[in-house]
């Protein structure tokens, strides 16, 4: 499984906001405040225009956990989709299984997400899947399998996410251990704070 597996933390600090997700990375901007490296606190150098779209598609694709060439192989795919590019592209991204589990709130983070599913803990549908990147239809349903259902990082995980779906396009039922993928969302419900426009400049030029 290729993933990023560098320090997290000076990936934050970078864009100056907690793109993972975890708690602990709120605490460590709050420290400092600053970008990484020697002259992180005297840096006041204006990034250029290409520096400007570069840095949305490395936080969008960060975000995702994505390897450069998988995020690539998104937007290619939403570039011959019918409709706007940079909206399919943000719905496939939220479509993909190892973010719908972190959306559920059956991980912490898309990379405990990822993990669990490559190790095979979820089934959809009825049946087992272990792939991350399979994209999710609506009306799937996923299910904890019953064989994990008592393993400890998975019932912690839940048990520090909330106990409903904030997101409109998704039902959970943590007591039993299921949710369902009730439809695409709009690109405009989507929770980002990239700007998509300047990713689609980015691989257009």
């Amino acid at each position: 499984m290729a993933r990023y597996t560098g320090p997290k933390a000076k990936i934050c600090r970078k864009f100056g906001e907690n793109i993972f997700g975890t708690a602990k990375y709120d605490k460590i901007l709050e420290k400092r405040k600053f970008p990484p490296g020697q002259h992180g606190k005297s840096m006041r150098r204006k990034l250029s225009d290409y520096g400007v779209h570069l840095k949305e598609k490395q936080k969008l694709r960060l975000t995702y956990c994505l390897l450069e060439k998988q995020f690539r192989n998104y937007f290619v795919k939403a570039a011959k989709m019918q409709g706007v590019t940079g909206e399919n592209l943000m719905q496939m991204l939220e479509r993909r299984f190892d973010n719908v589990i972190y959306r559920l709130g059956f991980a912490v983070t898309r990379m405990q997400a990822r993990q669990f599913v490559n190790h095979g803990h979820f089934i959809v549908n009825g049946k087992k899947v272990d792939i991350p990147s399979q994209l999710l239809k609506p009306g799937d349903v996923i299910e904890v399998r019953p064989k994990s259902r008592g393993m400890s990082t998975l019932v912690d995980a839940m048990s520090r996410t909330e106990a409903t779906s904030p997101f409109a396009w998704l039902t959970v039922d943590k007591e039993n251990m299921r949710g369902q993928f009730l439809t695409i969302p709009a690109a405009t419900e989507i929770p980002t704070t990239v700007d998509v426009r300047l990713i689609v400049e980015f691989y257009s030029k």
